[in-house]
């Protein structure tokens, strides 16, 4: 007989609402590509150029790509032969395809190259300009009007430009074009031109620039144009890299001054609310980001991301962008490192703006939008172009360039995205469990990264359920991946526990479940870490992380996890602190952590950490730099050891400020230090396993948003600097705190970490079997499952070898934990008991006719388990357990009822299968 379903969904019902959040406010599922992008990451297979695409546009569900190349192919994965494309070609927006549209752009002497590509706004004619002297034999001169229905030259339209056209725009009537040349039509226009739509005749319009013309936009209303260059004057005007003309004569209308001399400006676009700027340069103060305009032309933002942006391209509220953008710091975003070649941010501020800094308003902050590429052929540059297209009610965002790699495939020059079909899963979460009191655990885990959604939803599957005890949204992005957590108030002292998490996207796309993190809930505050946290901590990082590369922030609600790089090494044991807790390894030549994401430090903080070393080569215990994996240009807040195993702490407030020990105060012998360095309105202090080791007046430091950094990081120039910067030995019991604490504060973490604390010991069965009374003669030894019913009985028989309580401690919690099998109907709803088992019984030789005898008085028991594979624990008389510790000791399980329990035996080899006690060793 099985139980009601009823029963179930009340006991399901009953775990899901347990637990109380910390950490990350509970929010609604999110949506399927998290808004405002509005394409997924999934590239979408996409015929490929032999060469590279500088220009793109589109029209009626049909991409055109100009470059320099003279072939097609089709995607790797499709195979088949490629078609001959001189320099340019037209695709089908939808499949990716070439069209029949054929266009041939050549030259006699020299390379042909197509620059610009843009469409009237009937639809009706393409406009290319580049480097070329004939389309389909069609005699023009870098400039051509074609047809598109026909896909035939104008013929009648080739105005004489004798050098490369680099950028086009249109209006009803009129062509503006900007590039290298000097005259058009034999008359003096020099870097920018305007040619009449139809005819191609010269117009009156003359801004005439002393450099290279690289982007042309009309104004919204039509009454100005925007131009950008290399240019320093304009008419004789000084305006260097941007310019606004009045539409029809060229006249200067606005000048610029705020682009640096060594940076240019690639791209001009347009939405209804603005005007955005691509800009690239070289050397040192340059400007490689983005700008963005309002409609009266005055600079909104600037966003100061070093990085080769060549196009930026505006759609919905969000401004995609092609660069190889690599060190965001200014933004407060990425430091400088990998590139990063397609970004998305909104087009402006919500709300108030952000003040500025250095004279600028930072750019909208980096949306989760992020396929992957590479520098690729040619100049190394990455994308350089991009458009949108629409067919059959998809919206397709094309891109261009000189990439051979998206999302890590070989795609070579065109790749496009939809705003449909994400079939991406989100990367699996890092998970970390941790306990310091009776009746809470903190479940903490990286969050996980999707290419094109920053809020996924975490579930979090506890003991092996499968149904989760919590679901939550949390935020991260390709380059912040901040720590999530959850407290979990349901849990019992003394019993141990597992957590898993999942994440998913808005389309639904759900992550591999994370390896199990596993915690036993103590049944006494442990006092150092509870000091930390109620002392303020909000960095605590206890090292006890058992896998790589995340290490869990337990403080209160910090939730600054640590990245650890080169892979120290894990679980080394023992820790600085009594108990169970472990420490990190370093090796003193590459190892560290740093902090997930950037921050700025107030001007009272403390840092704290214990060390463990015979080094004599010194490194950074701690310290505050701005860059991550890469070495810091800027850096201080810092606890770092000499050669000769001094201490020092010091900050940077315009010169360096340090307190150091002693000439004879050397700390490299090999035992466990504290070590803790404060800064507040007093000035700083240094001190040394609780005492006090010097002070000075200093309450400034060096404001910055940087990240947190454990056994490494740059010490260039610093006093007594060291062989190394970076530390080997060991790491223990690392927190930050927003306060300076007090000496006493100090000395009091000094004393905890010596005070006696519980310890837990784990004890998997050495043998198990069970009995059938419908198979009397059999045994069951070998099975990978155990049963439990009343009629027609089964019992259950678990052998231990208990160890002896620890010197100086007694038991103080006992739990017998198993795990229900996968068999349909595993769990009950009978009561199921743990009683001793008085007779002698063997694996192989126990069958219900040769069963032992079992104790009449339950150790324990469990009122019904439910259905699905999950651990179960049952809570045991620490008295009885405790009167046989140090001995062989078997147990049995037993019900009365007529429903089945069934669980996994020690031969299983599922996760958290073998049934253990959990044993919790404490003071007397």
């Amino acid at each position: 007989m099985r139980r009601s379903r009823g029963l179930t969904a009340a006991l399901v019902l009953s775990l899901t609402g347990a637990g109380a959040g910390l950490g990350v406010v509970l929010m609604p599922s999110a949506s399927a590509i998290t808004p405002p992008v509005a394409f997924t990451a999934d590239e979408l297979p996409t015929w490929q150029p032999n060469g590279v695409v500088f220009a793109m546009a589109e029209a009626n569900g049909t991409v055109f790509a100009g470059g320099t190349f003279s072939a097609v192919r089709p995607p790797d994965a499709v195979g088949g032969a490629e078609q001959e494309a001189v320099n340019f070609v037209a695709l089908d927006a939808a499949t990716g395809n070439p069209t029949s549209c054929k266009l041939a752009f050549t030259v006699g002497d020299g390379t042909a190259t197509v620059r610009a590509l843009t469409v009237s706004k009937d639809g009706k004619t393409l406009y290319a300009g580049g480097y070329f002297g004939a389309v389909n034999g069609t005699p023009v001169s870098s400039l051509a009007a074609v047809d598109i229905e026909t896909c035939t030259p104008k013929a009648a339209f080739h105005p004489g430009v004798p050098a490369t056209v680099r950028a086009l725009d249109v209006t009803d009537d009129t062509l503006y074009v900007a590039g290298d040349f000097g005259t058009v039509e034999g008359q003096t226009r020099e870097r920018f031109a305007a040619v009449d739509a139809a005819s191609g005749a010269l117009k009156p319009f003359t801004a005439n620039a002393d450099e290279p013309g690289r982007a042309v936009k009309v104004s919204n209303d039509g009454k100005s144009v925007l131009l950008g260059g290399d240019f320093f004057t304009v008419n004789g005007s000084n305006s260097h890299a941007l310019a606004v003309v009045n539409a029809t004569t060229g006249a200067v209308a606005k000048t610029y001054s705020t682009i640096p001399s060594n940076s240019v400006v690639k791209d001009i676009s347009a939405d209804a609310t603005g005007y955005y700027t691509a800009n690239e340069g070289s050397g040192g103060g340059v400007f490689d980001g983005r700008i963005g305009l309002g409609l009266d032309f005055n600079e909104k933002w600037r966003d100061r991301c070093l990085g080769a942006t060549q196009y930026v391209l505006p759609y919905d509220g969000v401004l995609y962008s092609a660069s190889h953008g690599h060190d965001c710091s200014t933004e407060l975003e990425f430091p400088d490192g990998k590139r990063n070649f397609l970004m998305a941010q909104s087009t402006d501020h919500t709300g108030t703006p952000p003040a500025p800094v250095d004279g600028f308003v930072r750019g909208p902050r980096k949306l989760g939008w992020h396929p992957t590429a590479n520098d690729g052929i040619g100049e190394g540059i990455g994308p350089r172009v991009m458009a949108v297209a629409e067919k059959a009610d998809v919206k397709y965002l094309w891109v261009g360039g000189e990439f051979t790699q998206i999302n890590g495939k070989p795609q070579a020059g065109l790749t496009r995205f939809a705003n449909t079909g994400d079939v991406g899963a989100p990367t699996t979460p890092v998970a970390s469990a941790g306990s310091v009191k009776p009746g809470e655990v903190q479940v903490r885990w990286r969050t996980s990264y999707d290419q094109d959604d920053s809020k996924l939803t975490y579930r979090i599957y506890r003991n092996g359920s499968a149904t989760p005890i919590q679901t939550m949204t949390a935020d991260s992005l390709e380059f912040e991946r901040p720590q999530a957590s959850w407290t979990d108030t349901t849990v019992k002292a003394g019993q141990s526990y597992t957590y898993r998490v999942t994440a998913t996207d808005g389309a639904g796309n759900t992550s591999a479940l994370s390896a199990s993190a596993s915690v036993t809930v103590p049944t006494s505050v442990q006092a150092y870490p509870d000091k930390v946290r109620t002392d303020g901590a909000n960095l605590y990082w206890r090292y006890d992380d058992t896998s790589s590369p995340y290490v869990a922030d337990s403080s209160g609600g910090g939730n600054t996890s640590g990245i650890q790089v080169n892979a120290p090494a894990l679980n080394q044991s023992p820790g600085a602190v009594s108990g169970s807790s472990t420490a990190m390894g370093f090796n003193g030549t590459s190892q560290q952590v740093y902090s997930d994401h950037r921050q700025f430090v107030g001007s009272s903080f403390t840092v704290e950490t214990w060390f463990k070393t015979n080094t004599t080569r010194g490194g950074k215990l701690i310290g505050f730099g701005n860059n991550t994996v890469n070495s810091s240009g800027t850096y201080d807040k810092q606890l770092y050891m000499t050669n000769t195993g001094r201490l020092a702490f010091g900050v940077y407030n315009g010169s360096t400020r340090t307190i150091t020990t002693g000439l004879f105060e050397t700390y490299n012998d090999n035992k466990w230090h504290h070590v803790v360095g404060t800064q507040g309105p007093g000035g700083m202090t240094l001190y040394v396993d609780g005492q006090n080791k010097g002070t000075n007046s200093a309450t400034t430091s060096t404001s910055y948003a940087g990240f947190w950094h454990v056994g490494g990081d740059n010490l260039n120039n610093w006093p007594n600097r060291p062989t190394s910067s970076f530390f080997a030995g060991q790491i223990d019991e690392t927190a930050v705190y927003p306060t300076a604490l007090t000496q006493a504060q100090v000395k009091s973490h000094y004393d905890l970490a010596k005070a006696p604390a519980d310890t837990v010991a784990k004890v998997p069965a050495s043998e198990d079997t069970y009995i059938n009374q419908g198979a009397p003669a059999t045994a069951y030894g070998t099975s990978t499952q155990l049963a439990v019913r009343g009629t027609s009985a089964y019992e259950s028989y678990l052998r231990f070898t208990l160890p002896a309580a620890p010197a100086g401690q007694v038991l103080k919690a006992a739990s017998l934990q198993f795990k229900t099998s996968t068999q349909t109907g595993a769990g009950t709803a009978d009561t199921v008991s743990v009683v001793p088992v008085t007779g002698t019984w063997s694996g192989a030789g126990t069958t219900f006719n040769t069963k032992p005898t079992l104790g009449t008085t339950p150790l324990g028991s469990i009122a019904g388990v439910p259905d699905g594979s999950a651990v179960q624990n049952v809570d045991l008389d620490t008295a009885a357990v405790s009167a046989v510790l140090g001995t062989g000791y078997s147990l049995g399980l037993t019900s009365t009822g007529t429903d089945a329990l069934w669980l996994w035996s020690s031969e299983s080899t599922a996760a958290d299968a073998a049934p253990q006690l959990i044993l919790t060793f404490g003071q007397k």
